[in-house]
């Protein structure tokens, strides 16, 4: 039997890219490990039918958190023995690469996003540089190279002019009914991270009749519920914090709307491909989704939800159609229960199943 070990620098709880990935590989003949970090705030590890370990760290974030992380984590490698070793995005890459070179074994590649162009990373030039330089360096190293979307792998190829593969980030498809909602709520689930259209979010809100709830933390949280507060929305915007999949899969299927916005702050963002895209198109939910490459072409195909630019006006043009045209919502509810037949992570297994087995037949990277 094969081992795999994967590294993140995520909460292994609320990574489910990660779940899919892991549970998939261990259920088809492959032992897995999965390693990542402990937070503060972490609760215990959910039970998984592969190994997990975290790795506790004295910072929280910023370059003295990635140094930690990277040093702790290639020490803990260096006791680990697998087949094959997995780096989830270029913030855990460097001790993966080495360790795998040191035991001959092959390097993955798995590109969550574009790290050198997230928001965080554009509007710094000098730490940008730092992670083009790591870019170009690891990439080449990487025997299996794989991303999110389809955009992002060809220009990853054209940049770097190595192969991409697509494994996206789609939801698992399962018996789903349309539940009665008594409450008419708008859901935004994922990090309060800048550049995510939530301050816009909440100021079209008093116009709009409906509950706002948002599932996540992020960097801007604090700044969000003190502009909730002056709006005074407080009775109409619930902050739910971290949840965990299983929670936030039922309060996603009782949702009504469902908001996927994001500021042009980098091709990260632009080119991206968000597991709630999927989420809201799995619980029969219509969306009101930024008109980025991968979501308008998705939209236009299948047709489930209004794709909008990140305008005010537009956003509350959208929510208001949703809320209140019936059939053109009832509409968009068949057409995401129609779409999840194709749309599934079960159809998406299957390419991540091919990749994994003809791995150890590629030609081994210095």
């Amino acid at each position: 039997m094969k081992k795999i070990l994967f590294a993140v620098t995520t909460d292994l709880n609320y990574d489910q890219r990660m779940q899919r990935i892991c549970t998939s590989l261990a259920t088809n003949g492959y032992a897995v490990e999965l390693v990542g970090r402990k937070w503060k705030i972490s609760q215990p590890l959910q039970p998984r039918i592969y190994r997990q370990h975290r790795l506790n760290c004295f910072f929280g974030k910023g370059k003295f958190f990635y140094l930690e992380y990277n040093i702790r984590l290639f020490f803990y490698l260096l006791l680990r023995r697998a087949d094959a070793f997995c780096a989830a995005d270029l913030d855990t890459a460097f001790p993966v690469w080495l360790k795998a070179k040191l035991a001959g074994k092959p390097f993955v590649f798995d590109a969550h996003e574009y790290f050198s162009e997230v928001p965080e990373v554009v509007s710094r030039p000098a730490i940008q540089k730092l992670w083009q330089g790591a870019e170009r360096f690891i990439i080449p190293k990487a025997n299996l190279r794989y991303t999110v979307t389809e955009s992002l792998a060809r220009l990853f190829e054209q940049k770097f002019g190595f192969p991409f593969q697509v494994i996206r980030n789609i939801t698992v498809l399962k018996a789903q009914e349309i539940p009665v909602k008594p409450v008419r709520y708008i859901l935004y689930q994922g990090a309060t991270n800048a550049g995510r259209g939530l301050e816009m979010l909440l100021d079209v809100m008093p116009e709009i009749e409906a509950e706002l709830w948002i599932c996540g933390k992020g960097d801007v949280l604090e700044e969000l519920v003190n502009r909730a507060e002056k709006l005074q929305l407080q009775n109409k915007v619930k902050f739910l914090g971290y949840v965990l999949p299983a929670q936030l899969e039922e309060i996603t299927r009782q949702a009504w709307i469902g908001v996927n916005l994001l500021e042009n702050r980098g091709l990260s963002y632009y080119y991206s491909l968000a597991n709630k895209f999927f989420d809201y198109l799995h619980a029969g939910i219509p969306q009101v989704t930024i008109n980025f490459p991968e979501y308008e072409t998705l939209n236009n195909r299948y047709h489930v939800g209004l794709t909008i630019p990140l305008e005010k006006t537009a956003l509350k043009t959208a929510l208001t159609t949703l809320l209140t045209d019936e059939e053109r919502y009832a509409e968009l509810v068949k057409n995401c229960l129609a779409a999840r037949q194709e749309l599934n992570w079960q159809e998406e297994e299957k390419k991540l199943l091919a990749l994994y087995a003809h791995l150890w037949q590629a030609p081994q990277n210095s």
